[in-house]
């Protein structure tokens, strides 16, 4: 079931299709969304494999729409990123009124209406976006937490949703989880990101001309941006210790997933520092080996934490009752 010409997978909107058609769609934007992330994530799909079915399916939806909503701005000429935005919260608004067709659409519609996602958690993550069209810079590490909040913290909430929690306290350190892997992401891309008009690195730790000089090569300035990474990795391992400790309110099953993925990205930040964070040495990458041993990592770590899982087997896995705002998830390292 395809778009009309001349609308993309992230702008037709229609009624959903009823019964068969219905669950017809659902299949496919499943279908489409597994094939996504395959080709977007080797470290989310190892991860994922280690889902049961049904949830690795969900997982699948919600990232496939989050990875073409942020290519939808990515990939806009530059003059043209504030309209993708809007067709973004647009699409939104159809999505949780049930008004579309096209096969991904439709899934997560079913998907957040069956989880009870908050829309709050789409909306910050397009806000993310917006950030991103604005080429915004970042004045502290502070603003940058913000940023790392809308465009990854609030996917480990959705995750919520989708994976259900034991322990209601353990959903703000969801949200650490994803805003420790996007400053890693961050740390990882700095030269890309240059060179895609795009700062990161708060600028009270590294001017833009520090960096430019860096990226030319600039023996003094790569030591300034060094220090700079060194900082927000350190920040990262902050909100991945408290996301780790997360992992408690996950079932077995998705807390070793969840914990695999984790290991294999804070893994990535670890390289970097046996740099000594030097980012311009070339990408840093974790090899299919060491993801398998971080993976076993993960389950070491929930062997060790059986006797505490044993004593809360009673206890019923179950979405989260309310909305975690930004302001929740600050400070609460």
């Amino acid at each position: 079931m395809s778009p009309p010409a001349g609308e993309s997978i992230l702008t037709a909107t229609f009624q959903v299709p009823e019964s068969v058609a219905d669950a017809r769609a659902i299949r496919q934007g499943q279908k489409q969304a597994q094939a996504i992330l395959a080709r977007g994530s080797k470290s989310f799909a190892l991860a994922g494999a280690l889902l049961g079915a049904g949830i690795r399916q969900d997982a699948a939806v919600l990232y496939a729409w989050c990875r073409l909503a942020d290519d939808r701005i990515d990939l806009a000429p530059q003059g043209e990123r504030a309209q993708a935005v809007q067709e973004l919260r647009t699409e939104l608004d159809a999505i949780y009124r049930g008004l579309v067709r096209q096969p991904l659409l439709v899934a997560l519609h079913e998907l957040v209406k069956r989880t009870g996602m908050p829309r709050a958690y789409l909306d910050d993550l397009v806000d993310g976006f917006a950030m991103d069209a604005e080429g915004t810079r970042y004045a502290s590490l502070s603003e940058l937490d913000l940023y790392a909040y809308r465009v990854a913290g609030v996917v480990g909430l959705m995750m919520c949703h989708v994976l259900g929690v034991r322990d209601q306290n353990g959903v703000p350190r969801a949200a650490h989880l994803g805003m420790a892997m996007q400053l890693t992401n961050i740390c990882r891309d700095i030269a890309e990101d240059w060179h895609a008009h795009r700062q990161y690195l708060p600028l009270d730790l590294v001017s833009p001309q520090a960096l430019r000089k860096a990226v030319e090569a600039s023996a003094s300035e790569r030591a300034t941006v060094a220090k700079g990474v060194a900082q927000l990795l350190d920040r990262a391992d902050g909100y991945y210790a408290s996301g780790m400790k997360g992992l408690r309110a996950l079932g077995w099953r998705n807390a070793l997933a969840i914990g695999a993925a984790a290991r294999i990205y804070r893994a990535i930040g670890r390289r970097i520092e046996r740099r000594q964070f030097d980012v311009f040495a070339g990408r840093a990458v974790v090899s299919f080996t060491a993801k398998l041993g971080l993976t076993l990592g993960s389950a070491w770590s929930l062997l060790l934490d059986l006797p505490r899982r044993l004593r809360q087997r009673n206890a019923r896995l179950q979405r989260p009752p309310t909305t975690v705002r930004f302001n929740d998830v600050q400070g609460a390292v």
